[in-house]
């Protein structure tokens, strides 16, 4: 039992426990098992909340016993994902083992202080059902981030710290919160972001504690750190490395960067011998027959036996369903360790949860100045907060923290945080007309006008279930989804199949990889017209059966779709011989671009290729909306778990060859962006950044466009061409390069000073030279000379003249298409802004697609739209049966709000677009699409900082 003494309170008492001994995570329904008969020692305990509890248990307990009494103690029901760890005789931290004696464990118990602390990490926290255990998992990161653990940028680290403070002060008070900062440390380096701390946690008005724990796992989840230990090691050749067990498998890590993974599924076996630790792969039939082994050396034959320990811990919790069975133990030898996981899984957790239905125990949060009433429950805390997802980048080094969007916990819109967002516009961009304005004759009053009383009364025939418009944006998006495919099979194919110049194997490569995708999807579309069509009582088919659902057809539906990994993993070929056929023959490469002037080709042809494996990210993304809006005991989240296991499945074995395909595709595009460069494309070059600033020279500050590669960093002009290409003036190589930062300046090899428009944009830049001369420091082997024979020798400044005309000529818009004025690399170039592979990966996650409603600008009349969001712009449809745009908006630099009440627009679901003196409205069919348009379009602006505060 709990030692009392020398405590007023204990533990359970301050958490509001009662005094019974609660529910045994080892064994369900049941007390804490006897202990045996003996002299009763006591065990010190350091609680995550920092308190220490003292527990007597036999000398001859388990270590199981000790474990029982910390949860029963803390009325915690689900406490198989924690563990007890200690320091033993050889200073190393060790897990308690909870089928041996504790005793021949901790031979020193008088000295040694275990430690309570989170040991199973879940991919995804809306499988912690208790909100007891969400509110320990909270302090976990808490002490994480303290230690320096939970390694992060500067923007995730204040925005969970600010969640942290929420929980713990509540409201945002300007002095209380400065003198909480001030006594309180939560980062080695806090003082650095405290304004950005302040900042954040101003936001978080009327946030409870406990959704203020929810939004903080939500975001360290998606850190790459996120519940990783690292165990010292090293490879064949020497290098230093980290090995770390983690849901998925065995991941390696080269300082804080994760270079490889190794998933359960292709991992053998898993084995130590002496110092070494071998990881055997299964053999892979489509390479070779024979199996892998990797090795790794550690410190010891010790540091080897703990990192194994854990490794069979995590895959019997993650993948087994219920506990192993112990082995018979041998007659007469004995062969390998004996040790085996001991305690439930978490599949048996999540159904214990479920079947029991605890009654849940208020509990006091130690640092909270708010009681709280444990009355909420996991589903409706994921249904009212959001939280953007971290992205991770191509490189898998960088994890970017996640604006607080604009939706509070109440559902609705945080107008103070809209507010501020506008705030932050892009009044002080470069001053320009917009590259495609919506000013098409189709996009004018003449067009249809909506009656405001006819679309209130048929928005009211909707269902209000959040599911169904979660599904509805599974329909509008794949309707979008499937006019892509039918530009490559259709449209393309019909622009070159007819000519003899394009190479008979590219177009049957095509052809065998993508119409049998381009056909599984139109059966997929078909069906969820059906479903969504009997859900939204259109159909009489209602009556025959349950139809408020969509998880069975998305099972179904991924099923089917695993059949066709093969064309998917082919993909990337097509791409790499596509390019290869324009490189080798002019007239294939001018086929191709006339191709990419025609309307239906609204995007760069090779984002199309790319499109089916964005498609896989798209599912994953809705799949885990569903989840967490469905209680587990709804009929369609068993379906719809399912359906995410094997989406998620699917995209961890194709996210290679996606990111590989995003990267030479960015080369390609800039390739075409460029004159006067040479072998852009080659093996191991990798984009990074591209952008506008201000160079500095004896001529005063001039306008050039910079491109940032893992080797070198090259600078351009805009040229004098009829396609506006832009010219490479010099190449600095990074091998060697140093970097010095005066105000807004930054300085590379004291030879090219830059300023940069606004600090946030310097920092940026700083921050990705410095990732990049690292990555090139780190190899050296790419030809860094990419100028061509006649811009070599020219000299900084020799050619770099613009006249007015030129300037002025270049800002085209749509109708002068003798080449694409919208792309990404001229946006920025007109709005003196800059993008990163990284926002690039963020805007494939936040597409979106469906109705919205447009605002004319000198009546009140409303024209219905069908509004495609991908790479950074809008695209406008008079419906989503049309084969191209009629005009498109690129959205770098604009700002979203809420309309004002002096803007007299009395509609729900209204949104504002501005940059400058350019205003849009546009109104969404319900609450659920407004969010998320505002999710997208404020997520795209956050990490994309085009705006100076």
């Amino acid at each position: 039992m709990v030692e009392p003494a020398d405590r007023s309170s204990t533990a359970g008492q301050r958490l509001g426990a009662p005094e019974s001994f609660g529910v045994s995570t080892l064994e369900p329904g049941l007390r804490p098992p006897a202990q045996p008969p003996g002299r009763q020692v006591s065990m010190r305990v350091q609680m995550l909340d920092d308190t220490q509890e003292v527990f007597q248990i036999s000398q001859r307990s388990p270590g199981k016993v000790l474990f029982d009494l910390v949860c029963a103690h803390l009325n915690l029901v689900e406490g198989d994902y924690f563990g007890l760890e200690y320091q033993d005789q050889r200073k190393m931290t060790v897990w308690l083992d909870l089928l041996k004696p504790t005793l021949k464990q901790i031979r020193r118990p008088k000295n040694t202080i275990l430690r309570f602390v989170v040991k199973f990490f879940p991919p995804d926290h809306t499988q912690l059902m208790e909100e007891l255990t969400r509110y320990l998992f909270a302090l976990q990161i808490k002490r994480d981030l303290a230690c320096g653990r939970l390694i992060c940028n500067d923007t995730s680290a204040a925005l969970m710290v600010s969640h942290i403070i929420q929980s713990e002060i509540g409201d945002f008070d300007e002095t209380q919160s400065w003198q909480h900062l001030l006594h309180n440390k939560y980062l080695p380096d806090q003082d650095a972001i405290r304004d950005e701390i302040i900042d954040c946690h101003r936001e978080h008005v009327g946030q409870t504690p406990a959704e203020s724990d929810y939004q903080l796992l939500e975001i360290a989840r998606r850190l790459e750190m996120y519940g990783v230990r690292l165990h010292p090691a090293k490879d064949r050749e020497g290098t230093k490395l980290s090995l770390a067990v983690a849901n998925s498998g065995v991941l390696v890590f080269q300082g804080n960067t994760k270079i490889n993974s190794f998933n359960w599924s292709k991992i053998r076996k898993l084995s130590f011998k002496r110092k070494r630790f071998l990881i055997k792969l299964r053999a892979d039939p489509t390479q070779n027959a024979h199996h892998d082994t990797l090795e790794f050396a550690m410190a010891s034959r010790d540091c080897c036996k703990v990192f194994w320990k854990i490794c069979v811990e995590y895959h019997a919790f993650f993948r087994l369903f219920e506990e192993p069975k112990p082995k018979p133990k041998p007659i007469l030898f004995t062969r390998g360790s004996s040790f085996r996981f001991s305690g439930r899984t978490q599949k048996q957790i999540i159904d214990y949860v479920k079947d029991s239905e605890p009654k849940k125990v208020p509990f006091e949060r130690k640092h909270s100045k708010i009681l709280s009433n444990s009355s909420i429950s996991p589903q409706s805390a994921s249904t009212r907060s959001h939280v953007p997802k971290e992205v991770i980048p191509g490189s898998e080094k960088s994890s970017l923290g996640g604006p607080h969007v604009a939706v509070n916990g109440n559902g609705s819109v945080n107008g103070q945080r809209m507010g501020r967002t506008g705030v932050l516009g892009a009044e002080q961009s470069a001053e320009i007309q917009p590259l495609s304005p919506l000013t098409s004759p189709l996009l004018t009053e003449a067009g249809y006008v909506r009656n405001d009383e006819e679309d209130e009364a048929r928005r009211k025939k909707f269902p209000t279930d959040k599911a169904y418009f979660i599904a509805k944006e599974l329909l509008t998006t794949e309707r979008t989804y499937l006019n892509d495919l039918q530009v490559i099979t259709e449209s393309f194919h019909s622009a070159v199949g007819k000519d003899e110049a394009f190479p008979d194997s590219v177009k049957s490569l095509i052809s065998a990889n993508y119409d049998p995708v381009y056909k599984f999807h139109q059966g997929f579309l078909k069906e969820t017209e059906q479903r969504l069509a009997q859900w939204s009582g259109r159909s009489n088919a209602h009556i025959k059966g349950d139809y408020q659902r969509i998880g069975d057809v998305l099972l179904k539906n991924i099923q089917g779709l695993r059949q066709l990994t093969i064309h998917l993993q082919k993909h990337s070929e097509c791409l790499v011989e596509l390019e290869r056929a324009c490189r080798s023959s002019r007239k294939v490469e001018t086929l191709c671009r006339d191709f990419e002037q025609q309307r239906v080709c609204y995007l760069p042809l090779n984002i199309f290729l790319l499109r089916p494996l964005h498609r896989l990210l798209h599912y994953k993304l809705i799949l885990e909306r569903l989840c967490k809006h469905y209680p587990p005991t709804h009929d369609d989240f068993r379906d719809c778990r399912a359906a995410l296991a094997d989406i998620s499945e699917m995209v961890l074995q194709l996210q290679g060859i996606m990111m590989k395909m995003e990267n030479f595709q960015k080369l390609i595009e800039l390739k075409k962006d460029l004159t006067g460069v040479e072998d852009l494309i080659s093996p191991g070059r990798e984009f990074i950044r591209l952008g506008c600033l201000s160079k500095l020279s004896g001529k005063g500050l001039q306008q050039r466009m910079f491109f940032l590669f893992s080797d070198c960093l090259v600078y351009t002009s805009r040229g004098m061409t009829p396609s506006n290409q832009f010219k490479v003036h010099g190449q600095l190589p990074l091998y060697g390069m140093t970097l010095e930062m005066p105000y807004h300046l930054f300085i590379l090899t004291c030879l090219l000073p830059a300023v940069s428009s606004c600090t946030s944009e310097m920092e940026h830049w700083v921050e990705d030279i410095r990732m990049a001369i690292d990555l090139a420091e780190q190899s050296s082997s790419l030809n860094n000379d990419l100028l061509s024979t006649s811009l070599s020798d020219n000299k900084d400044g020799g050619g770099e003249q613009e006249s007015e005309d030129e300037l002025g000529g270049s800002r085209s818009s749509l109708e002068r298409q003798g080449h694409r004025g919208n792309t990404t690399v001229h946006v920025c170039w007109h709005r003196n802004t800059s993008v990163s592979m990284v926002d690039f990966s963020i805007a494939v996650e936040n597409q979106l697609s469906g109705n919205l409603l447009r605002k004319f600008k000198n009546s009140n009349g409303w024209q219905k739209l069908w509004v495609v969001f991908t790479n950074f712009s809008l695209f406008f449809y008079k419906s989503h049966q049309d084969d191209y745009p009629l005009a498109s908006l690129p959205l770098l630099g604009y700002s979203v709000t809420v309309p004002s009440e002096s803007e007299n627009i009395h509609k729900d679901y209204v949104f504002k677009l501005h940059f400058k003196s350019h205003v849009y409205y546009f109104r969404s069919e319900s609450e659920y699409t407004f969010e998320r348009w505002l999710y997208c379009i404020i997520y795209l602006n956050y990490f994309n900082r085009t705006f100076c505060e």
